[in-house]
């Protein structure tokens, strides 16, 4: 067994502790480590991380390898050769761990985004509201409608939608809301919902990256309408690519199902438009061999964020995603911060970075830009196709309105860790991180002659 390894019960044990510990406030975080940090390994000091490995993702193990040979013998290779082969059995399956009533998988989650736009029937001179701080397959999957992604700011300190500027830019072409649970965490699905109900407005959840995330006693992608998920490499359970789509409303599903068949129904009838969607069996495959330890990796990210949380509660210099109340549990597909460069003598970020890497700990700024600063836009608005979609005065307006000032804000401040794999470590591991943005805090008068 890897020295990794733990039982669940002991994961779940150490994560409600180190919940306990951050919400506590009794010590600040960063009072064990003094003016002894030494200098910066960049500057020609001791590293604090040297020569020691992170967790390497995707995972696998014999269970993975199994589930692909039994795949490959049964030379059920496409998921309408049977009923009972390997894509089947996964929907059955994540259906069950997420807790909703069907599922239909894909060859991605933008596949299974744009399947839910296309299902709901939305399309040309519709307009969804998404956010500006997403993969670029979030408003993919709604220009692939045809359709009109409006992109609505940021709450700087969680950064995922500010409801209120949802609100704001509902007009009388909007059909859905499209939230994105940008790191594995919850939007503030409460209000994104009431403002759904409100305006009678549809709502797919993005929850690409949150598989098994809670909030208020649900799992994220089964609060609104439908809910999606991808199986990209990086992911927190992972396929190389691979989407699906939840849902507890039968009829709607069974749409979802004929649009990704190439608009072929379950019942062998082509009936409406629709690509070809399916997810694979050789996909699936991998998907159901990591099943049987999801839990344990989920327990574990979430006892090592809540360790990192606490490692760095108070510190003014770096500040961890803001979590909305009733967030009980993340994803942690990234653990994303807010690097505050006031409190590092006005030290650019990229400065901040390099003396990290340093002393062994890489953090990245993730999304460099908003997609509202993407060439796409100027692309739709002179395409004729939008054109002819939509009004000059309209167009005019959205070009105008196209602004996500916090965003801005978030894409020049973050410094996150890509988790999927790093946060599987120990808890010596996340101490490390905290110690080396530590150490480069107590020697941030030397970050100007880096």
């Amino acid at each position: 067994m890897d020295k990794n390894d733990l039982t669940r019960r002991q994961f779940i044990a150490a994560s409600a502790g180190s919940l306990a510990a951050v919400t506590s406030g009794t010590i600040p975080a960063y009072a064990n480590l003094t003016k002894k940090a030494g200098k910066l390994a960049i500057l020609g000091g001791k590293p604090v991380r040297k020569n020691k490995s992170w967790p390497r993702w995707p995972y696998w193990d014999e269970n993975v390898i199994d589930s692909i040979v039994k795949t490959t013998k049964s030379r059920i290779w496409c998921r309408i050769q049977s009923r009972s082969g390997t894509v089947p059995t996964l929907e059955k399956k994540f259906a069950e761990l997420i807790g909703a009533k069907y599922c239909v998988a894909t060859g991605s989650g933008t596949q299974a985004l744009h399947t839910c736009v296309e299902a709901l029937g939305i399309g040309p001179g519709d307009e969804i509201i998404t956010s500006p701080y997403t993969d670029p397959g979030t408003i993919a999957s709604i220009l692939s409608a045809r359709a009109l992604p409006v992109l609505a700011d940021l709450d700087r300190e969680s950064y995922q939608l500010d409801p209120d500027d949802v609100e704001r830019r509902i007009t009388e072409n909007t059909k859905a809301i499209m939230p994105v649970d940008i790191g594995g965490q919850a939007c503030n699905m409460d209000r994104i919902m009431e403002i759904a109900k409100k305006h009678n407005l549809k709502v797919i959840e993005d929850s690409c990256q949150a598989h098994l995330a809670e909030y208020k006693g649900k799992r994220l992608g089964t609060i609104g309408d439908l809910g999606c998920f991808s199986f990209q490499s990086s992911k927190t359970i992972a396929c190389g690519e691979g989407g699906a789509i939840l849902g507890n409303d039968e009829e709607l599903m069974d749409k979802c199902y004929t649009v990704h068949n190439h608009g072929t129904s379950r019942r062998g009838r082509t009936e409406v438009i629709g690509p070809k969607y399916r997810m694979n069996e050789f996909e699936a495959a991998v998907l159901l061999g990591q099943l049987p330890g999801v839990h344990e990796r989920f327990a574990r990210r979430n006892a090592n964020a809540a360790h990192l949380t606490y490692r760095l509660k108070n510190f003014p210099g770096i500040t961890p995603q803001k979590l909305y109340e009733g967030t009980t549990n993340g994803s942690f597909y990234l653990f994303p911060m807010t690097y505050h460069k006031e409190y590092f003598n006005d030290a650019d970020r990229s400065k901040f970075l390099k003396a990290l890497r340093a002393e062994g700990i890489s953090l990245s700024p993730y999304i460099a830009q908003g997609l509202h600063k993407e060439p796409w836009v100027e692309h739709i608005l002179s395409s004729k196709v939008y054109q002819k979609m939509f009004s000059r005065k309209r167009l005019r307006e959205y070009r105008e309105q196209n602004r996500c000032p916090n965003c801005d804000k978030v894409c020049q401040e973050m410094a996150m860790i890509w988790a999927s794999g790093p946060l599987l470590g120990t808890k010596e591991d996340m101490d490390d991180v905290a110690d080396a943005i530590l150490k480069v805090y107590e020697n941030r008068d030397k970050l100007s002659s880096i």
